[in-house]
């Protein structure tokens, strides 16, 4: 009967680590593109964070391959590109990020180098990079084919930009398309002839929803980009609306999965530990037994005066029985193991919540990425995302320090100082947070700035 049991355990473990193989096998990788520093036009505030930003998300959640490259002029942006081509071959899902600048040339989108002249619209071919290149270097691509374009901005070149008489060239933004592969979106942070903006943060409002939103864990790509539609018409005041282009099949497409482990150890372990139980409860009666060797004991004085009592003593066959309670003392330990384990495996949320009090005093990106991987409580789950969130939109401080030093000395207290003093407690925060202490701090806030970094602190704390 138990080795019927243990079979059927081994069965469902086997099962279970197939499934889980089965979903470690799907390849996600992503090409993240920021330029900032053009030559022969403006520079753009906050692309590098946006791109930074994007690139540690994709790490976090687990991308296979996440190339990230800054500043690309048009050789390497090429190069880039055609690297991703051989990259994303046969993976199941493949997505590209670009925050610069872009622009329409008859009918056509271009992404701009950083080293683009573009004096002629002749041009555009030699000096910058099609759309249509990167949809068509996605084609090997199975599941979802994702595009990210922050590039719907004025374009810069529109002053200098003479025609060769056959385009026509466009004021800003970028145009519609019309054909999209199967299985492709394409989505632009402004629809086709507006353009986006670049926020008063460290991220543009589009760069922050796609942080807010993209990896939730189980929620299709379609309902993802909506939500990042309505937070950047909420942050923008109407002023700027995404748009996406393409269409996928019927199935639900999470950029993220659910995580399936819960579905692998409750049941077993349960069971292991009702059925150790009956094996301790018959050895618990035989405890009394070590009582024999008492009596032996006893008998072994008394024919000590009686030289022919010598052989009675051959019941010194009582250490064979002394032999046997020593085997039962092994064995109850034994069932006390699979209990304790099932006690731990009963409820994973105490483990979580301990693990979730560590990682505040001491955060980094890389482990809560893991935490979030290995989240068993699905109560945790938002407060798990709002720290994730908190820590990697927060501004980087060890620029913002010398600041203050060097203004001390001249004026007396400057918006910078107040940024860098909440920033600084910020991070003291951190290391010990606490509701009242948070619910203070949002009291004193000087800097708006991180105000936003603060919420996501208290909601992370369940506040």
């Amino acid at each position: 009967m138990k080795l019927r049991e243990f079979l059927i355990y081994g069965f469902c473990l086997a099962a279970g680590a197939l499934f889980a193989t089965a979903a470690a096998a799907e390849r996600r990788v992503a090409l993240v593109i920021g330029n900032a520093v053009y030559k022969n036009a403006s520079s753009l505030p906050n692309t590098i964070n946006d791109s930074t930003a994007i690139a540690a998300l994709f790490k976090s959640v687990g991308f296979e391959v996440v190339i990230s490259r800054n500043d690309l002029g048009v050789v390497d942006f090429k190069r880039s590109v055609r690297e991703f081509l051989i990259t994303a071959e046969n993976a199941d899902m493949a997505v590209v990020y670009y925050a610069g600048h872009g622009i329409e040339i008859g009918g056509t989108n271009y992404l701009v180098p950083v080293d683009a002249k573009l004096s002629r619209d002749y041009d555009v071919d030699d000096e910058a990079v099609s759309l249509d290149r990167i949809i068509w270097a996605l084609q090997t691509v199975r599941r979802l084919r994702l595009i990210l374009l922050d590039a719907c901005r004025d374009n810069p070149f529109a002053a200098k930009l003479r025609s060769a008489g056959n385009r026509a060239t466009a004021r800003g933004g970028l145009a519609k398309i019309e054909e999209v592969s199967a299985d492709t979106l394409v989505a632009y942070a402004a629809k086709a002839g507006s353009i986006s903006y670049d926020g008063d943060g460290i991220n543009s409002p589009y760069a922050t929803a796609l942080i807010k939103h993209l990896a939730e864990p189980g929620l299709d790509i379609r309902i993802a980009l909506g939500r990042v539609r309505d937070d950047v018409v909420a942050m923008t005041g109407g002023r700027q609306e995404p748009f996406i282009y393409g269409s996928l099949g019927g199935a639900t497409i999470p950029l993220v999965s659910l995580p399936a482990k819960k579905v692998e150890p409750p049941p077993a372990p349960a069971a292991v530990a009702k059925r150790e139980p009956p094996a301790a409860a018959v050895p618990a009666p035989s405890p009394p037994s070590p009582a024999p060797p008492k009596p032996a004991v006893a008998v072994a004085p008394a024919p000590a005066s009686v030289p022919p009592a010598p052989p009675k003593p051959v019941v010194v066959v009582n250490p064979a029985p002394a032999n046997v309670p020593p085997a039962i003392k092994i064995e109850p330990p034994k069932p006390a193991l699979p209990a304790q384990a099932a006690l731990e495996t009963a409820d994973p949320c105490i483990r979580d919540e301990q693990r979730l009090a560590r990682l505040r005093a001491n955060p980094t990106p890389d482990e809560i990425a893991s935490f979030q991987r290995d989240l068993g409580c699905i109560r945790l789950r938002p407060q798990v995302q709002r720290l994730f969130e908190s820590y990697v939109t927060e501004p980087r401080p060890a620029a913002a320090p010398p600041a203050p030093k060097l203004q001390a000395e001249t004026q007396p207290v400057p918006a910078e100082d107040v940024c860098a003093r909440d920033t600084a407690r910020l991070a003291r925060l951190r290391a010990e947070p606490s509701i009242n202490a948070v619910a203070t701090f949002e009291r004193e806030l000087g800097c708006e700035q991180i105000r936003p970094q603060l919420r996501r602190l208290r909601e992370s704390l369940g506040g």
